[in-house]
């Protein structure tokens, strides 16, 4: 089986996703993670220097790759990964993949990302919390039509670690 983490920037898909593979002896990859690797480049780097349209392809590609010739596994995809190209249909389509959105809300988002802008092409340039909790919550709006239709939806907040890794066994087993 490859369990896919869905949700926005800093929703613990990467956090969740090295312990939650760790528990099930499986291999944890980071979509992100792999696509600089196969790259040798960064994804901010991609971004600059090819932009967001090219990092997009990229996603696609690797993550049907991914999809294709792993299992047990436990895959971290971006923020951004399920609402571009038919990611989304094609995460739902793989006949050994369960999807999970990790759901979190706007003040806990804000709380994960606001010392964090320097990693996050997407948010770097914001400059303000109120000006982040406008940008994320316009971005959830957009994305949740993609998050919702996940296999099952984990909301996350005041929950520690071990809740939510406890809550997402039960979802897959």
């Amino acid at each position: 089986m490859i369990v896919i983490l869905i949700g926005y920037m800093a929703s613990g898909k990467s956090t969740m996703g090295r312990i939650l593979a760790k528990k099930l002896n499986y291999e944890f990859l980071d979509l992100d993670d792999y696509i600089e690797k196969k790259e040798s480049s960064t994804i901010k780097d991609i971004f600059k220097l090819k932009g967001e349209i090219h990092f997009r392809k990229l996603e696609t590609q690797y993550l049907s790759e991914l999809l294709a010739t792993k299992t047990n596994l436990v895959l971290s995809l971006g923020g951004g990964t399920p609402c571009y190209s038919n990611n989304m249909d094609v995460i739902l389509k793989a006949p050994n993949a369960k999807s999970i959105y990790l759901k979190a809300s706007i003040p806990t988002l804000i709380e994960r990302l606001k010392n964090e802008k320097g990693k996050r092409p997407l948010i770097a340039h914001i400059e303000t919390d109120e000006l982040l909790a406008e940008f994320i919550g316009k971005h959830l709006f957009e994305r949740s039509q993609f998050y919702s239709l996940a296999n099952v939806t984990l909301a996350t907040d005041n929950k520690t670690e071990k809740d939510i890794i406890e809550e997402l066994v039960l979802q897959l087993f």
